[in-house]
């Protein structure tokens, strides 16, 4: 059963905020935490972990371990695959036809199906408690309807499942914050930010199929393709949104939000 949903970035800041809002957003994050304390699994969707350019992959390597800090700044740590929910949720991707992968590394199963984590993954995991996960890769390429109709998938195994688990979103937002920043300043990052978070706190999420092809790629944002599939798994069930926050510390915008099942 999906128990609940959160939102969480992957940038640095959130570790040891300094500002007043990005303060406010890592208090989120942990409140996403402490919520979820009692789960079984997590399923997390990153952008920054195994790129394809037209297919999802399913991590089934049974180890996940820390490999890859972003900007010096490495989490330590070794984390366990579900791998009786990974693979349920493999299987019935490709029975519904979906663009999907399975992937391992060095060994089919054992101490050597190693799998590497990225901050991408390794900053949504410092505010959770341990526990065993899948790790579920996007991709840019497929057309919106399939991301969605994969997360509605994702949510029918999820819901058929005999354990309580959580739906981790990785995903932060406009890159282009900041005019001294790697990709400059572009408006549209600060209007993709100011919509997100409107669709968010005004439960108007369904409103994320008609964002604009041209604001999201001029945006620079890495968010948008994991929130549609978050959108198709929340479909299969009602949510209270609990807590959100959203910070801009330096060129990308960061949001936290919780989401929990209602009855």
């Amino acid at each position: 059963m999906l128990v609940g949903v959160g939102l969480m970035p992957h940038g640095n800041p959130v570790l040891e905020p300094e500002d007043e809002e990005t303060k406010r957003l890592a208090e989120v994050l942990r409140e996403i935490g402490e919520k979820f304390r009692d789960v079984d699994a997590y399923i997390l969707i990153s952008p920054h972990n195994v790129r394809m350019s037209d297919h999802l992959g399913i991590v089934l390597a049974e180890n996940l371990v820390s490999w890859l800090g972003f900007e010096g700044k490495e989490i330590p740590g070794e984390w366990k695959t579900d791998r009786e929910l990974a693979e349920r949720i493999y299987q019935a991707e490709k029975e519904a036809g979906m663009p999907v992968v399975d992937l391992n590394f060095a060994s089919l199963r054992g101490e050597y199906s190693r799998w590497p984590l990225s901050w991408g993954e390794l900053i949504p995991l410092n505010f959770l408690d341990k526990k065993p996960l899948v790790l579920i890769t996007p991709t840019r390429e497929v057309s919106r309807e399939t991301l969605v109709k994969f997360g509605e998938v994702l949510g029918d195994v999820i819901e058929s499942a005999e354990k309580r688990i959580v739906l981790i979103v990785s995903a932060d937002h406009g890159h282009a914050h900041d005019e001294n920043g790697p990709y400059g300043l572009r408006k549209e990052s600060e209007t993709y930010d100011r919509l997100i978070m409107e669709l968010i706190n005004e439960n108007r999420l369904e409103e994320l199929l008609r964002v604009p092809e041209e604001l999201v790629r001029n945006a620079l944002v890495d968010s948008y393709w994991q929130m549609l599939i978050m959108l198709g798994a929340m479909r299969k069930a009602e949510f209270e949104l609990k807590e959100s926050a959203y910070a801009c510390p330096t060129y990308f915008g960061m949001a936290g939000a919780l989401w929990v099942r209602k009855g």
